[in-house]
Formats: C-alpha cells, structure tokens, sequence
C-alpha cells in the first residue's frame, strides 16, 4: 500500500518516518460472500464451507506474532458471514495485533455496527462507482444503497472509516464521483485499488485500464492529494497494487518542493515498493500461504505446517525479499526500482508466465525512469 497522504504531511512538515515493525497479513477467512463481484480474486459464493476451525486460526495467529506479523487484514469472502469472526479478532487484539476489516458492508445494522468499530482498528467498506455502476460491478441491485448506508452508519460512530475503491474500465469514470462522497460525507480515508490479474479479475482482463487510462486516474488522485494537505482537508488518500505511483508521486513533489525531493526519496526507497514476501503475505480460506492475494503460487499451508517454518524459508521468498529484486524487461536498467521493487508480480506471470518479468501495467515513460537528481 503506498500511504501518499501520510508521506506528504510527514516529509513537508519534518516529523519520523512511519515504521511499520513488522508484516501484514490479508487474511481471508472465508470463501463465502453474498455478492459475485466482476473484479473477485477468490470466486467467492455463500455455498462455501468454512475450512479452518477457530482453533486452528488462533493457533496460526499465534505463530504468526512470533514470526513479526503485526497486522492482520480481515477478508473474504465477506469476512462478516464466519460466526466466529469477532472471538479471532478478539484474539488477535488480546495479542497485540492490530486488525483491519474489509467488507462489502451489506450485514452491517444499527445493531451490530458499535461492536463492529470497537473490536477492529479500521474498517474498509467497498464502494465501486455510482449507483448504477456499484449494482452492476457487484452483481445486485439494490447493493449501492445498502452499502453506502453501512459507511455513513460506521462513520457516524467517529470511527476510522474509509471507502475502498477499484479502478477498472467499469469504474474509472465514477472516481471523481468517490472523492465527491468522501468529501461530502466526511469519510477519514479512500483506498484506490490497481487491478490485479487473478481469479475472477484474471477472466476479466479486459476490465484493466490502458497505460493512458492509469496515467489520468493516479495524475487526478494525486491532485487530490496535494489538494487536501494544501486546504487542511483531514482525508487521507491510500493507493494499492501499483507501487509505481509512488514515481509519478514524487515527481510531483519535487515540482511543488523542489528542496524537499532528495528527502522525499529517501522515504519512498526506505518504504520499499512492492513488499509481497517481504512484508505483506495472503492467507487464503484453505490455509495456503501466498505471498501476496493475487500471488500465483503458494509457500505453504498453515494446516500441514506451523506458518513460522513456512515464512522462515524458501527460495521463492529469499528470491521475493531481495531489493531491488532482480527484475527484466524495462525493469533491468530503471533507475527508480529501488522505490517501486518491480511492481506486481502476479501482473507479470498472468501476462508472460515469468514472476521476473517487468509488471506489465507500469505506464511510467523512458525519463520518468529515470533518476534525474
């Protein structure tokens, strides 16, 4: 995740780099869900059964603090259809883990809403467009309005309470529409989602912006962004799957605080790019363990093996944790590799069945690769 907002205000007005201490974990508890979205990875339907017990989820969890992991995303499937959902996160907070929900929104009610926000640290509602455009990407009419009711229901709480966004083909033309209801409605946090080839999202290819397309859309969220620190707007601006807006971010900067660029930099090369298998790995409803959701190939299985042997070891990991990785294509002779890390893997063996190939979706020019410092 590139948290550009987080990045503008620390680096302008001087204050320590945000320090993760540790991995993320998008946890996918469940493979249920009560919606069949175009963009889904996991191909989720609500005839699904559970397959890890609660038991094996906390033994993991446990395994998973010794091993570093100090967030743990909660996904799905709708992660809110597991009975138990709220005992793990309990569990995970009784540990010191900090929890995240990721929802569609559609089981949040004025009844469960308190317990909701006060047992997770943030929760994420997806919303991908205007009515019309939300009914249809996530395959139920009606879907908007509930959705959109849960967001304003969460957020009246003072909760941390964002709008989860995927931009496609389908969705681009709804973006300023997204930043409008954020404004409008005072939402603390947008997280704009990259597609990524994958599961159901790999079928739907086609969905995938043209380079020119990403261009518009990241260039419109960053003058967002510098809008927002400029007019003292408390909305925090989260972008994922496409590390190479962190490039395009900083040229940006460097136009608007040409004294800050070398500072600046330094923080996105610190943050490292892509971190899939170094500091971000997937755990999916069957116990595999991926280093990223989209991720091809698995490391291991939390049921057959304790998750600290599998994250200890591996050549695709050791390969994955090198940085810069070693990457061809455009990638071999950019001089900017060391803040994007290549970019998505999963993207460039979809495309070319090569993990080390360039990531196919990177849309930056021959100079904007370039380190003109």
């Amino acid at each position: 995740m590139f948290r550009l907002s987080n990045l503008l205000a620390s680096v302008i007005e001087g204050k320590p780099e945000r320090v993760l201490g540790g991995s993320i974990a998008i946890w996918n508890f469940t493979n249920r869900c009560n919606l069949s979205c175009m963009h889904c990875y996991s191909k989720s339907t609500l005839d699904e059964v559970d397959t890890l017990t609660t038991q094996q989820i906390k033994k993991t969890i446990l395994e998973m603090k010794d091993n570093g992991v100090k967030f743990i995303i909660f996904s799905g499937g709708e992660p809110l259809t597991r009975k138990d959902l709220f005992e793990i996160a309990d569990f995970c907070k009784d540990n010191g883990i900090i929890t995240y929900l990721s929802s569609n929104g559609l089981y949040f009610t004025t009844k469960n809403v308190q317990r909701i926000v006060d047992t997770f640290n943030y929760v994420g509602i997806s919303i991908d467009g205007d009515e019309e455009t939300h009914d249809y990407f996530r395959g139920l009419k009606g879907a908007f309005r509930e959705t959109l009711k849960a967001v304003l229901l969460a957020n009246s709480t003072g909760a941390k309470v964002g709008i989860r966004f995927t931009v496609t083909k389908e969705t681009i033309n709804s973006l300023e529409y997204i930043f409008n209801l954020v404004e409008e409605h005072n939402i603390p946090k947008i997280y704009i989602s990259h597609l990524v080839y994958s599961g159901r999202g790999l079928d739907n290819l086609k969905m995938d912006l043209s380079k020119e397309e990403r261009r518009k859309s990241v260039n419109f969220i960053l003058d967002k962004a510098f809008e927002y620190y400029k007019t003292g707007r408390d909305i925090e601006i989260v972008t994922g799957n496409m590390e190479q807006d962190a490039i395009l971010f900083l040229n940006r900067f460097a136009q608007e605080y040409p004294q800050l660029k070398g500072t600046m930099r330094d923080r996105l090369v610190s943050w490292g790019g892509n971190s899939a298998g170094r500091k971000l790995l997937n755990i999916n409803s069957e116990g595999d363990v991926r280093p990223d959701p989209f991720f091809p190939l698995t490391v291991g299985n939390i049921i057959e093996k304790n998750f600290g042997d599998i994250w200890k070891q591996g050549e695709l990991l050791d390969a994955l944790r090198v940085h810069p990785r070693k990457i061809s294509g455009i990638c071999a002779d950019c001089e900017q590799i060391d803040i994007c890390n290549g970019g998505s893997r999963a993207r460039a063996y979809a495309i070319t069945g090569d993990l080390w190939s360039e990531d196919p979706s990177c849309y930056l020019s021959l100079d904007e690769r370039r380190n003109n410092e």
